[in-house]
C-alpha cells in the first residue's frame, strides 16, 4: 500500500535543543497512528513541521508519494492536511463561526457555515452553539469547536495533539467513534496523547520519541500501559497510596454561593455550599461548560460580585475581596488555560514569577529584585524538573507538559494555606502527571486545603479525599472517594443525584 505521509531524516534545531533529531516516519491511508513521548521529546514541533507551521533545516517530505515543501498551513490545507493544535489558536472577541470562518474563502456563507457547525457537531457528539463567543466559551469547549472546524475540512490527514485532554468520557468515547469512521473512509490519523489506555484502544501503529529522536515503533495493542510507559519515559510512574485521613479546620467555606450569570452563555450558581478543611484534597467533576468557570472566577477573586460571608477564608469573609488580597491571605490559584492566564508567554520564567509571587522575598519598596526572582525561578526549574534552558526562557518557548509543571510549581512553592487548581494534568506525559499529583498530595499532607477541579475522573479518584461534582451551575453533596464508583459519579454529572439520599451520604461522611 502507498504511504499517505513520508517523512526522512526530518532535523528541526533551536539554539538550545534539537527538537527533531533525523525523525523518519510513515503514514498509511485510513491508520490512526500514535505518536509517544514525555513532554518535550519533540512531538508538537514534528506536527508543527508536518503543517507547515515550522520549516526543517534539514529532511524530506513526501505527501502521496510525491515531495513537497509545505510553506505554510495554508498550503497544508489545501493538500487536505488539518490539525487540532494542544494550545487553541481561537480569538476571543469573535464568535464559534467567525473564527472557523478564518480559515476559509472569503465568499464563505456565515449562515450557512453556521449550519454546517451545528450539524457536524452534533453529528459527531461535540455540542457547540455557532454564535457563542468564545471568551465564554471553557477550555473544553474550546477544543470541540478547534476538532469541529478540523473535521469541516474532511481531511486525508488529521493531526491531532492531546484531543481529549479535556473532554469527559462520554464525549472521547464518541470522539473515538468518530475518528474510526474517518479512518475506515480512508483518513489516516496522526495521534497525540499522554493518556496511554487511549492508544491502545484506538491506535494501530505507534511511534515512540525520546529526546527528539525515534527510540521504536510498536503495535500499541499488543503492549501494556505499563510496557509503554517504559518505552516513553524509562521507568513506570509511582503509584499514589490512598490513606483515609481525619481532615483539620475549615480553611475554605462556601455558603450559599449563588452568581446571575456575567454574560448570555454563562452558567448561573445556584446555592453552592462546600467545606474543604487542611489536610484534605476535596475533588469537583463536572461535564466542561457547567460552572466550572464561574466557579473558579468567584473563588479565585477575578469575579468579586459574591456577597462577602458567601466565600470564607480561614473564616474570613472574602467575596469581595480581589485576587491579590486573597493571595495575601493564603490562597493559590492553578488557573485551566496556561498561556494567557497562568502565565504571559512573551515574559520569561523569571518574570512570571512575579504574577504570584509578590512579597518581600521578590519586591522591596516598589523594586523588583530580580536576583530573587531568578533564583525562585531556577528553583522550580530544578524541583520540578522542568525542560527548559533557564530562568531567562519565556513561557511560550515551553511546551504544554513542562509550563504546566513550571506553573504549578509556582503555586507550591508560595507554601499556600488553600490551593485551587483546575485541571492540574491537562496535556501532561504520564511521569510528569504523577509527579504533579505526588506534589499535590505531599502538599496536602503538609496541611494545606486543596480543591481540584478536573474532567479527568482517574485523576480525582487517585489523588481526592472527598469528591463532588458540578452540573448545571449547582454542586452535588460530596462523598467519600472510598465511597463513590465511576457510575455514580457519571450519573451526578448529567445532574442526576438525590438531595436527599446525598444529604444522609455526607452527614455520614462527616
Amino acid at each position: 500500500m502507498d504511504t499517505r505521509l513520508t517523512l526522512s531524516r526530518i532535523t528541526k534545531k533551536y539554539p538550545s535543543v534539537v527538537a527533531n533529531d533525523g525523525i523518519d516516519l510513515n503514514v498509511l491511508p485510513g491508520e490512526i497512528h500514535a505518536i509517544l513521548g514525555e513532554n518535550g521529546a519533540g512531538k508538537s514541533t514534528l506536527m508543527k513541521i508536518i503543517y507547515g507551521a515550522v520549516k526543517p533545516d534539514e529532511g524530506q517530505v513526501f505527501w502521496n508519494g510525491r515531495e513537497v515543501r509545505i510553506a505554510n498551513p495554508a498550503e497544508a490545507r489545501k493538500l487536505g492536511i488539518a490539525m487540532v493544535f494542544q494550545h487553541f489558536s481561537l480569538f476571543d472577541t469573535l464568535t464559534v463561526t467567525e473564527n472557523i470562518a478564518l480559515g476559509l474563502p472569503k465568499d464563505t456563507d456565515l449562515h450557512e457555515l453556521s449550519k454546517r457547525i451545528r450539524e457536524i457537531s452534533h453529528q459527531y457528539g461535540l455540542p457547540l452553539e455557532p454564535e457563542r463567543h468564545v471568551h465564554t466559551l471553557s477550555v473544553g469547549e474550546c477544543q470541540r469547536v478547534e476538532i469541529v472546524r478540523a473535521l469541516l475540512a474532511k481531511p486525508q490527514l488529521l493531526i491531532l495533539d492531546e484531543p481529549t485532554s479535556v473532554l469527559t468520557p462520554q464525549a472521547v468515547e464518541k470522539l473515538f467513534g468518530t475518528l474510526r469512521q474517518l479512518a475506515k473512509e480512508g483518513c489516516s490519523i496522526l495521534y497525540i496523547s499522554h493518556k496511554l489506555d487511549e492508544i491502545r484502544a484506538l491506535c494501530h501503529k505507534c511511534t515512540v520519541m525520546r529526546a527528539g529522536k525515534v527510540t521504536g515503533i510498536c503495535d500499541p495493542t499488543q503492549e501494556t500501559a505499563a510496557s509503554l510507559s517504559r518505552m516513553m519515559i524509562g521507568a513506570e510512574p509511582p503509584a499514589i497510596k490512598a490513606v483515609d485521613r481525619l481532615p483539620g479546620e475549615k480553611l475554605l467555606s462556601l455558603r450559599d454561593l449563588s452568581l446571575p450569570k456575567s454574560h448570555p452563555f454563562g452558567t448561573e450558581l445556584l446555592d453552592i455550599n462546600l467545606d474543604v478543611h487542611a489536610g484534605e484534597i476535596v475533588g469537583i467533576a463536572g461535564v466542561s461548560g457547567n460552572g466550572q468557570q464561574e466557579l473558579l472566577a468567584a473563588l479565585s477573586g477575578e469575579d468579586p460580585r459574591a456577597k462577602p460571608d458567601a466565600i470564607l477564608l480561614n473564616g474570613e469573609p472574602v467575596g469581595r475581596m480581589n485576587a491579590a488580597r486573597r493571595r495575601k491571605r493564603g490562597l493559590g490559584f492553578v488557573p485551566e488555560e496556561r498561556l494567557g492566564r497562568g502565565a504571559v508567554p512573551d515574559l520569561s520564567l523569571a518574570h512570571n514569577i512575579l504574577l504570584s509571587h509578590q512579597d518581600r522575598n521578590t519586591v522591596r519598596k516598589g523594586l523588583i529584585r530580580f536576583g530573587a526572582i531568578h533564583d525562585l525561578a531556577a528553583s522550580i526549574i530544578g524541583r520540578f524538573k522542568v525542560k527548559a534552558p533557564g530562568p531567562q526562557a519565556t513561557a511560550g518557548s515551553l511546551s504544554g507538559g513542562n509550563l504546566q509543571k513550571y506553573i504549578v510549581g509556582r503555586e507550591v512553592m508560595r507554601d499556600p494555606k488553600v490551593l485551587i487548581v483546575a485541571q492540574p494534568t491537562w496535556g501532561v506525559d504520564v511521569g510528569a502527571a504523577a509527579q504533579i499529583r505526588a506534589e499535590l498530595v505531599a502538599l496536602r499532607d503538609a496541611g494545606c486545603a486543596l480543591l481540584v477541579v478536573s474532567e479527568e475522573l482517574d485523576e480525582l479518584f487517585e489523588i481526592s479525599d472527598r469528591l463532588v461534582v458540578i452540573a448545571k451551575g449547582r454542586l452535588s453533596p460530596s462523598i467519600k472517594r472510598s465511597q463513590a464508583t465511576v457510575d455514580l459519579i457519571g450519573q451526578w454529572m448529567s445532574g442526576l443525584w438525590d438531595e436527599k439520599q446525598t444529604a444522609r451520604q455526607e452527614v455520614a461522611n462527616a
